[in-house]
């Protein structure tokens, strides 16, 4: 399967410049190099048919082929060795607590804007920014309790910090699905690999959600809040409800009564003490963000204010997956814990910057351009590959509204095996989106989801850009 692999060019997760397999991918190829071509394909369909069976799927929004699809797999995985992890972890843990930090205070005292590290326009202007809940304390100071934040390889091995996603992070399920189908393809691969397992996340996850529960006795009533059965990430929502042994709801399950949230059930009211949501603050509540909401629950707020219920993660929390304050990260991350970044981010221009903008503007056609609040690879300008129709458009929109634009330069994404059908194994571009939970303490899933750009030479890895995805092994 390898004979014809081509690993020039990129930096390539399994084959060294020269050729020679590096040391963390060698049992996984010899495996692999003594499979029969026609065993590996009925391996590989048996993945596919798990994950028909599971309704393992997503859903693509302003698409005609039909709204829920399979989410692509490939079943050759992306192993990370134990050292490697550990620094991914020291880098991961460091981001997370620094930009807990930095959303206490600006919602208290405000201390980094006073000071001059973070411009205050650039806070006050975030769509995400909730200056209402300004003063208002969160359970144990967790503002971000779930944190998928993706990782990319340069062309040295570099790891860099593509985005952080602190709202409504997705893609656990996916993790945890494609280990599952993988262990059933290949059962003796783990065991004699040292594959550390990702089978803790829901237990961690319900865990943090009782950690910051309001104190009452007894053990606390969490519910996962999903926008319904239309939202693109509807099966994570009822996978991870039942993983975790909690009920799903929608906003019409829920109501608030003297400022407190209760659960209709069969039985009558019950009180709901922590709501994991995945639903944007925007549509949480009616009465106090988008009048035309159906999808949150009128009141929810004052219960939210009162103390009375913990909202995973907490409103306002958008402010941190804002695109411009990604570029001020390594600054947050020295002013308040006075540590070096572990990790580093990609080099980013600010189009608000006078001197940003003039470089980005003549450089367009050589940049990567992102809208601010933009995710899923929407509102984004791939500049080697746009048309002069797109350049134009995108320039335009620079001049009219510089703050909701960053730019950077095209980052040679790390390549990995990808099985690609008759056209056998080739290379094809990866990142990674860990999984962050933070409660009484971090904990990161040994792992992540592993997305590849499936379109030969393409750069976007996102689902809803025909992105698929690998499991994800890192080694004891």
């Amino acid at each position: 399967m390898f004979e014809a692999y081509e690993a020039d060019g990129f930096f390539d997760e399994m084959f060294a410049p020269g050729g020679e397999v590096r040391p963390h991918y060698r049992a996984l190829l010899n495996r692999f190099s003594g499979l029969p071509l026609a065993d590996f394909e009925a391996r590989r369909a048996s993945c596919d048919q798990h994950f028909l069976r599971q309704g393992v799927t997503f859903n693509v929004y302003h698409d005609d082929q039909g709204t829920e699809r399979i989410f692509p797999f490939d079943p050759v995985p992306r192993v990370i060795p134990a050292d490697e992890w550990e620094h991914l972890e020291a880098g991961l843990t460091q981001r997370i607590i620094a930009l807990n930090l930095f959303l206490h205070d600006i919602y208290h005292e405000q201390h980094i804007l006073r000071d001059g590290i973070i411009p205050r326009f650039y806070i006050e202007e975030a769509k995400h920014y909730r200056p209402e809940f300004r003063g208002m304390n969160v359970p144990k100071d967790i503002y971000i309790h779930i944190c998928g934040s993706d990782l990319i390889r340069g062309a040295d091995g570099t790891y860099y910090v593509l985005e952080d996603n602190g709202r409504c992070p997705s893609g656990a399920s996916y993790l945890l699905e494609n280990r599952n189908a993988l262990k059933r393809a290949f059962p003796a691969l783990f065991e004699s690999l040292g594959v550390r397992s990702v089978d803790a996340y829901p237990r961690e996850l319900l865990d943090m959600l009782h950690h910051v529960s309001p104190h009452r006795e007894g053990e606390p009533v969490c519910v996962l809040l999903t926008p319904g059965c239309y939202n693109s990430a509807y099966f994570e929502h009822c996978y991870l409800a039942r993983e975790m042994g909690i009920e799903i709801v929608e906003g019409r399950d829920l109501v608030v009564m003297d400022d407190f949230v209760y659960m209709r059930t069969t039985k009558g009211l019950v009180r709901v003490d922590v709501i994991y949501r995945r639903i944007d603050d925007d549509f949480l509540d009616p009465q106090v963000f988008r009048k035309d909401s159906c999808l949150g629950v009128p009141g929810i707020m004052r219960a939210y204010q009162a103390g009375h219920v913990a909202l995973a993660n907490a409103v306002g929390t958008g402010v941190a997956d804002d695109k411009v304050i990604y570029y001020f990260v390594p600054k947050i991350i020295e002013y308040y814990l006075g540590q070096d970044p572990i990790l580093p981010n990609v080099p980013t221009f600010l189009a608000s910057e006078e001197s940003d903008r003039k470089y980005i503007l003549e450089h367009l056609p050589e940049l990567v351009v992102k809208a601010a609040n933009e995710s899923g690879g929407y509102g984004m300008l791939m500049g080697p590959t746009a048309s002069k129709e797109e350049l134009a458009l995108f320039r335009d929109k620079i001049i009219e509204d510089p703050r909701n634009f960053i730019a950077q330069p095209v980052v040679a994404l790390s390549r990995s095996p990808t099985w690609c059908g008759d056209d056998g194994m080739e290379g094809r571009h990866i990142d990674l989106r860990p999984y962050i939970i933070y409660g009484s303490d971090v904990k990161i899933v040994p792992g992540g989801l592993t997305r590849v750009a499936l379109r030969k030479n393409s750069l976007v890895v996102n689902s809803s850009q025909g992105g698929g995805s690998k499991d994800t092994w890192v080694l004891k």
